[in-house]
């Protein structure tokens, strides 16, 4: 019992203060699986800092790469690469934080891109979600679009299956799919050194 105001009433037995809410977030049918070029499992993963090819250099996180036969540096590949080339050098890990380079308080949030003044992160070995165009299956090929822009598929793009002439095959016992895309089109690739 307290003293109020002369009076003797029961103290409550718990004081809201106010202020306090839940703010849950219902998933319909699945949660998201990612951000485009988050390495979500950090053990194992290897990666490597390299100086992008200040011409060509990536664009998104979640883009196949290579290092430029003549510059020695990074770049996305492109359409210089065509269908010739069997490999890619790694996957572009999406940096954090990222600094944004205008728009300042009022800027959009998930729309900053790469600079090539930076040092670009590649994911060599391990497990990162990109962006995929098609529905790839567990242990599935893993394509990469090396052609121009057309439609989604951009250059460096992930493919869940072949174009004829556009696409390239990665070595499947390198590279392989950990499942289907999430409602954003954002799949996980596992990347085997």
């Amino acid at each position: 019992m307290r003293l109020f105001r002369n009076k003797q009433i029961a103290a409550p037995a718990v004081i809201f203060r106010g202020g306090a809410r839940t703010c849950d977030v219902a998933f319909t049918y699945r949660m998201p699986a990612g951000f485009a070029g988050d390495v979500n499992r950090t053990h194992p993963a290897s990666i490597e800092p390299c100086l992008p090819d200040p011409t060509n250099f990536p664009t998104f996180a979640g883009q196949a790469c290579v290092i430029d036969a003549t510059s020695k540096l990074l770049r996305y590949m492109g359409v210089t690469d065509d269908t010739a080339l069997t490999d890619i050098y790694g996957v572009a890990v999406r940096a954090f934080p990222i600094q944004q380079q205008t728009g300042g308080m009022a800027a959009s949030f998930g729309t900053a891109t790469m600079n090539a003044a930076q040092p670009v992160d590649v994911l060599k070995s391990g497990y990162i979600m990109v962006p995929v165009q098609g529905t790839p299956v567990k242990g599935g090929i893993v394509y990469v679009w090396a052609k121009p822009v057309s439609g989604l598929h951009v250059p460096g793009g992930f493919e869940a299956a072949a174009s004829g002439g556009n696409t390239i095959a990665l070595p499947i016992n390198s590279y392989s799919w950990n499942g289907g895309p999430d409602a954003n089109g954002v799949a996980e690739v596992i990347i085997r050194a």
